[in-house]
């Protein structure tokens, strides 16, 4: 059994319609089960992401960004990991949303939100506080959103509700060391919790890119450049399985001591 996935590694403009037609175009042209798209798919402006522009741009579920791209998923048996700005009474979150033939299966706000590096995204964005999983066979599919990889305890918490396979769109900024960070916490959370890890960055002029598939035992399966790309990837259940043979983290874990120490 596996699971064939498309990472579309891109550059998205300040132009929400723009954006959206690109990610449909991609959709259509995908013969993969499972498409990825960065964070920040709405849009963003040139000068990066800002209060004014995330109101302007905020929708509810039901709007018609997120409706549009999960209507592409119709009639293709096929599904999607987007994000969006999603806008409920007073509070906008940060929002990765996974749906699959027409309807939306998974939705997870941002719980840690981007307070550094001189950047304060909790001035935008309100946190979220749930998790938020999926079954997408044969995988369970666990999301987060970039800033999340430096905080292991939600992948962690994700794996004992059974995920094996985390989907992490991202838009990972440039600076020094930043690509070095991101390979390490790509195959850092993707290793200490023996599962597949999917994440789908934007690229230039304010991105690192370098989108990344990564196996359970810690080794990228497949990492594109800084340029704009859109690849396949194939994840082996199989491979999985005997990753977490050879290490059982779930039997040898303490659970209950966790919280004494």
């Amino acid at each position: 059994m596996s699971l064939t996935i498309c990472v579309n590694q891109l550059s998205f403009s300040a132009q929400k319609e723009e954006n959206t037609k690109e990610i449909l175009q991609l959709m259509s042209e995908s013969d993969a089960q499972l498409d990825v798209f960065p964070e920040y798919s709405m849009g963003i402006p040139a000068n990066g992401i800002n209060k004014g522009y995330v109101r302007e741009n905020a929708e509810p579920l039901d709007g018609e960004f997120v409706q549009r791209i999960v209507d592409g998923t119709l009639g293709r048996h096929s599904a999607v990991v987007f994000t969006t700005f999603l806008k409920e009474k007073d509070s906008i979150y940060n929002t990765a949303i996974l749906a699959k033939s027409g309807k939306i299966q998974a939705v997870y706000k941002k719980i840690h939100l981007f307070d550094a590096f001189g950047n304060q995204e909790s001035a935008i964005f309100t946190a979220g506080n749930k998790l938020a999983t999926a079954d997408l066979e044969p995988f369970k599919i666990g999301l987060a959103v970039c800033f999340d990889l430096r905080f292991p305890e939600i992948f962690r918490a994700m794996m004992y509700k059974g995920v094996n396979l985390f989907i992490i769109p991202s838009g990972w900024y440039e600076g020094e060391y930043k690509i070095e960070q991101w390979r390490a916490l790509l195959a850092a959370r993707a290793h200490e919790n023996v599962s597949y890890l999917v994440a789908a960055n934007q690229t230039s002029p304010s991105f690192i890119g370098h989108s990344t598939v990564i196996h359970p035992m810690g080794y990228p399966i497949k990492e594109v450049n800084h340029e704009k790309a859109s690849f396949l990837a194939e994840l082996d259940f199989e491979e999985l399985q005997k990753a977490r043979q050879s290490i059982p983290i779930m039997h040898l874990a303490k659970r209950d001591l966790y919280p004494v120490l």
